[in-house]
């Protein structure tokens, strides 16, 4: 059983779109998606430096154009499930079929923007935590005043807060934890210092119909398949202030039955969580265009 995953925030490096571009009719689509939410991917997909794709108004969007432009040079592609990471998650609702590109672009350039001013109320940011153990890691976050934002499995959970409990942090590890790395996000997302982009994402999704998922969609709030479109958006909506579970996301695909796992552009995050978490599942990232042959000869063997 195939599941399709698209990545968060973070993921995005400098130019990353420029090969994919390269695709027939991949820059005439980007041109359309970027008429329609008044934001140049192609340039910032292509030219742009590392701090103007961190701007998380600018990094939101990009992110699921990629995913999508990436998505469908597969071709067609039917997995058993699907699941993005934080804003991965719009991507997703794409390939189950619950939005439209345009009303999935459309809204994320919303829930950017909302963000990035959520952000800019506080300084704040979030760091990934390598090693140790959960039970131990999330008591000592609590104590410091830092949220368990991002529960990643693999032994991978990502602190979120005021840059002085990050500093706190750096200073005064968890026991069993190796690293702490700072992320390329520029907020505290999936935590209260976002609760004001919710009401602001609550209004732009009223605009918009959902479907019903047509796949298996798999949510970062609880790792449950939802199916209601209704219920997948209002879990989009919500989810900028909750952590996101992709361990229990991981168990969830577990429990499906997963046997190959391909995450779109711009991929390798979530398939480096998959190869330590789900042992034997097949993973391939799409990276560049030069990926996509092994991805569908992946799709071929693994698909329902």
């Amino acid at each position: 059983m195939l599941v399709l995953v698209a990545p968060g925030q973070g993921a995005q490096t400098p130019g990353f779109l420029t090969p994919w571009l390269e695709l027939p009719g991949a820059a005439d689509r980007l041109g359309v998606w970027s008429d329609a939410i008044g934001l140049d991917l192609a340039h910032y997909g292509t030219q742009a430096d590392a701090d103007a794709i961190r701007d998380t108004a600018v990094a939101q969007p990009l992110l699921v154009a990629a995913g999508l432009l990436s998505a469908a040079a597969l071709g067609d592609v039917t997995p058993g499930a699907v699941a993005g990471h934080s804003v991965g998650e719009i991507t997703a609702a794409v390939f189950a079929s619950v939005l439209d590109d345009t009303a999935a672009l459309t809204l994320v350039r919303k829930r950017g923007l909302a963000m990035a001013e959520a952000a800019a109320i506080t300084e704040t940011g979030m760091s990934a935590l390598l090693g140790g153990d959960p039970e131990t890691t999330v008591p000592h976050l609590e104590k410091l005043g830092l949220t368990p934002a991002n529960v990643n499995g693999a032994g991978q959970i990502v602190a979120a807060g005021t840059l002085e409990q990050l500093a706190a942090l750096e200073a005064d590890k968890p026991e069993g934890v190796r690293r702490v790395v700072a992320l390329k996000v520029a907020g505290a997302f999936h935590t209260h210092h976002m609760a004001p982009a919710v009401s602001a994402l609550a209004t732009a999704a009223e605009a918009l119909t959902p479907a019903e998922p047509k796949v298996t969609y798999v949510s970062n709030k609880d790792g449950q398949v939802v199916a209601s479109g209704a219920e997948v958006l209002s879990r989009l909506v919500g989810q900028v202030a909750n952590p996101v579970r992709w361990d229990l996301c991981m168990e969830t695909f577990k429990e499906l039955g997963v046997t190959a796992l391909v995450e779109v552009c711009p991929g390798g995050t979530l398939t480096g969580l998959a190869k330590r978490a789900l042992p034997g599942v097949k993973t391939l990232a799409l990276k560049t265009p030069d990926d996509l042959d092994a991805a569908r000869e992946l799709i071929a063997e693994h698909s329902a």
